[in-house]
């Protein structure tokens, strides 16, 4: 059973949200504010969190960073802040996906769905085919879903990893804007170009020897982006 971690301090939206659901057999719990969320996400350990930025002890972004601290869970942050640089904001800090309030609750839903099979592990079938990809800096195993550094673990959110695996399967070839975001956000993307210019920075980030004269994740202005190891 899928265990949803929600957190809001509107009772209204937490027993819409409680309802909808465990109508559709999910496990829930809910907290009211920053401090509770962090400390119910480390005992019941959610398989996704629904996050509102608006907490009445914290900014949303700080529990954001609290989680990822420790766990890669998805998070899907719900919130009134309509203008993108919080949007960015909220992404840079490690949020999976944006939801604006007001929000249908079936949009809500299928977003929470595809954060959830986001971070499942590859299976299927082709995913035997190549499973270790090894650059001269890092080595991503497909299988076990790590990026290795220099002898390190890289802490990527789930997000980061998707559009990874992505690319990565795809060693070589130009993955359009438009197939990434489809794959990575879901069907309903397409042009969102600036989700993907956060999370590939990111990527350069945690990767690159030098971020800003980037080896492996190449951008194909207007176009899309490259993996090559």
């Amino acid at each position: 059973m899928t265990r949803v971690l929600v957190v809001d301090d509107e009772p209204q939206i937490v027993r819409a949200l409680v309802i909808n659901l465990k109508a559709r057999k999910y496990e829930v719990d809910a907290a009211p504010d920053g401090a509770t969320a962090l400390q119910l996400a480390a005992a019941r350990h959610p398989d996704v969190v629904v996050l509102d930025l608006g907490l009445p002890d914290m900014d949303g972004v700080e529990v954001i960073k609290g989680l990822r601290g420790w766990t890669r869970v998805p998070i899907l942050v719900l919130s009134a802040r309509h203008t993108s640089d919080e949007k960015v904001e909220a992404l840079d800090a490690g949020a999976d996906d944006y939801v604006t309030k007001p929000f249908g609750m079936d949009e809500l839903l299928a977003r929470l769905r595809a954060a959830v099979r986001r971070a499942e592990p590859v299976g299927g079938e082709g995913a035997g085919d190549v499973v270790t990809v090894e650059t001269e800096g890092f080595t991503v195993d497909l299988a076990a879903k790590k990026v290795n550094r220099e002898g390190r673990d890289v802490r990527l959110t789930p997000t980061e990893w998707h559009l990874l695996e992505v690319l990565v399967r795809n060693t070589g070839r130009l993955v359009s804007q438009k197939q990434l975001l489809q794959e990575v956000w879901g069907p309903s993307y397409g042009t969102e170009t600036n989700y993907l210019r956060v999370y590939m920075a990111q990527l350069r980030r945690k990767l690159e020897l030098d971020p800003s004269h980037p080896r492996h994740f190449i951008t194909e202005p207007g176009m899309g982006y490259r993996f090559e190891r």
